[in-house]
């Protein structure tokens, strides 16, 4: 890992954990400063300052468009889900949009089973997926990236991973949406959501489920971290809940035992091998591979804008979504 991602890793704080049943969470800062600023993505919908739509008429799965109109900077961050037009999309990779820019955006479909107008433009479904899923994301987008040079999913992949999520979860949705999971099981994930705050200054979360660490996600902005505070939450809650539902696993006494292995995933983090390479929006996307451990970051004039590091410790990182006989699927 370079220096200046190094220097963040390293600079960073964790604080008093928080824990509901099965998940406990640890809130990040940093004494770094923040750096510009710019809109989370529910922020520029809500001022009508950000559009996104098809790339056409016709449309295409693996592309959106979007234009924006603010004043600022827009960030969209990988997992986050688009709701409406022809079908809902996640976003496969971080992207900085600049003021004024119009840009193409690759993206992952989250629901099967449309392919017809529900609205011309899109919206916020208050969603980013699951951990395992963007990890699995990650893998396939690097992998792209170094063969073909393109922010890629492996698409049949991503509604493999939906359909087990829905079947795990006990849950029916008629076009096969991510979307309708969450909604479904909102009362259970609202229990993990009151459960936790963002506190002070924080701009950051790292998150462990049944006593082994998922991963984690960091801002520079505090502003920005509170907005997608909720959003992270459930996502990593998602997970949480369907490992107790498997496992009827039970919040441990104590806790104590989580601080090391919270100290041991960033300092195996700040270790990783990095390939750099330009993003489509502002800055350069870092790809990040290290001991049991996948992720990425995107960095804008030395600032790290965001960055998402991930537990890959059961997933067979050379292989797994990267194959050679499934990289046509890059290209869905």
């Amino acid at each position: 890992m370079d220096s200046l991602l190094q220097n963040y890793v390293v600079s960073f704080e964790t604080g008093h954990e928080e824990r509901h049943k099965n998940m406990a969470v640890f809130p990040i800062t940093t004494q770094i400063d923040g750096g510009p600023d710019y809109l989370t993505l529910k922020e520029a919908l809500e001022k009508g300052a950000f559009v996104v739509t098809e790339v056409s008429e016709g449309g295409s799965v693996p592309n959106l468009k979007v234009s924006n109109k603010a004043d600022k900077p827009v960030l969209l961050i990988d997992g986050e889900e688009l709701a409406g037009a022809k079908q809902n999309r996640i976003l496969n990779t971080t992207i900085l949009i600049k003021e004024g820019a119009e840009v193409v955006i690759p993206v992952s479909c989250t629901e099967a089973g449309r392919w017809s107008y529900a609205s011309r433009e899109f919206f916020e479904s208050g969603n980013v997926m699951s951990p395992k899923m963007r990890v699995l994301n990650k893998q396939a987008v690097a992998a792209s990236l170094e063969s073909i040079r393109e922010f890629r999913s492996n698409q049949s992949a991503v509604w493999n991973e939906i359909a087990d999520m829905s079947a795990a979860a006990g849950t029916e949705s008629r076009t096969n949406a991510m979307k309708d999971v969450f909604e479904e099981k909102a009362a259970d994930l609202d229990a993990y959501l009151k459960a936790f705050t963002c506190g002070p200054h924080q701009r950051g979360l790292l998150v462990l489920i049944g006593g082994e660490v998922v991963g984690f996600d960091f801002m520079s902005r505090e502003k920005a971290f509170a907005v997608l505070f909720p959003k992270l939450i459930k996502s990593y809650a998602m997970e949480a809940w369907l490992e107790g539902r498997k496992k009827k696993a039970q919040a441990k006494e104590g806790g104590t035992e989580d601080i090391p292995k919270a100290d041991l995933f960033l300092t195996v983090t700040a270790e990783c091998e990095q390939k750099s390479y330009d993003s489509l929006g502002m800055g350069k996307d870092i790809r990040l591979n290290g001991k049991g451990i996948v992720g990425s970051a995107l960095v804008v004039d030395d600032t790290l804008i965001h960055m998402a590091v991930f537990s890959a410790t059961d997933i067979d990182k050379a292989g797994n979504m990267a194959g050679m006989n499934r990289r046509r699927s890059f290209r869905l």
